[in-house]
């Protein structure tokens, strides 16, 4: 079985760019997409780190990227760490999504917050 990390990397090849779609493409979105809606949180995390390197570049979509920490998030909606980097994500495309990045940003400081009053008490 293909990794998700192994599709997100052929989601959108050289000459398969974002809007110009063909049939490898889809197919490799399809494939994207049914492994990426099953996926635990832990692959999807370690599919965002190997394209990390390719955000900027724009190889991974804005939408699969923000799909990805969604779906990552509602399984770890308590992991300070993630939350963190689903808001850094969302802050650096543009103001759109500010207030859900500030919104996380806060979450993930309670959450902290609540560790370390447990630690101490």
């Amino acid at each position: 079985m293909t990794s998700l990390t192994e599709r997100a990397r052929g989601l959108w090849p050289e000459e398969h760019r974002p809007g110009n779609p063909d049939a490898s493409t889809s197919a490799a979105l399809s494939g994207f997409l049914e492994q990426l809606t099953f996926a635990g949180a832990d692959e999807i995390v370690a599919m965002l780190r190997d394209q990390a390197p390719y955000l900027v570049d724009g190889q991974m979509s804005v939408w699969a990227r923000n799909l990805a920490y969604r779906l990552a998030c509602l399984q770890r909606p308590d992991d300070p760490e993630l939350l963190r980097a689903a808001g850094q994500s969302l802050y650096s495309h543009g103001p759109d999504w500010d207030d859900i990045a500030e919104e996380l940003q806060r979450r993930a400081d309670q959450l902290d917050g609540q560790g370390e009053k447990s630690e101490a008490g």
